[in-house]
C-alpha cells in the first residue's frame, strides 16, 4: 500500500510537471500544487480512458497510455483552473 501511494505521488509530480511545461504561460505553483495537478489529471485521464476505451485495473494500473492520459487530464485541469482563477481575479 505504501508503494502505491509513493508511486502515485511521483507519477502525479511527473504528470503535473509535464503538463505545466506543455501549457504556455506562468503558473505560480509549488511542488505540492504540481503533485495535486498531476493526481487530478490522473483521475480525469483515467475516467476518460475508461469511458472511451472500457479498460480497467485488471489490465495493469501503470501503463504508458495511462501516463499520457494523466498528462492530458492534467492539461485539461490546468486550463480549467486558469479559466476559473482568471474570472475570480477579474471580478475583484
Amino acid at each position: 500500500m505504501l508503494w502505491f501511494i509513493i508511486s502515485f505521488i511521483v507519477l502525479g509530480l511527473l504528470a503535473g510537471a509535464v503538463a505545466r511545461l506543455l501549457v504556455p504561460g506562468r503558473d505560480p505553483m509549488g511542488i505540492p500544487a504540481t503533485i495535486g495537478l498531476g493526481i487530478v489529471g490522473s483521475f480525469i485521464g483515467g475516467f476518460l480512458g475508461y469511458i472511451l476505451f472500457g479498460h480497467d485495473l485488471s489490465e495493469g494500473a501503470f501503463q504508458p497510455s495511462g501516463f499520457i492520459g494523466s498528462v492530458l487530464g492534467a492539461i485539461a485541469a490546468l486550463l480549467i483552473y486558469r479559466a476559473v482563477a482568471g474570472r475570480r481575479l477579474v471580478r475583484h
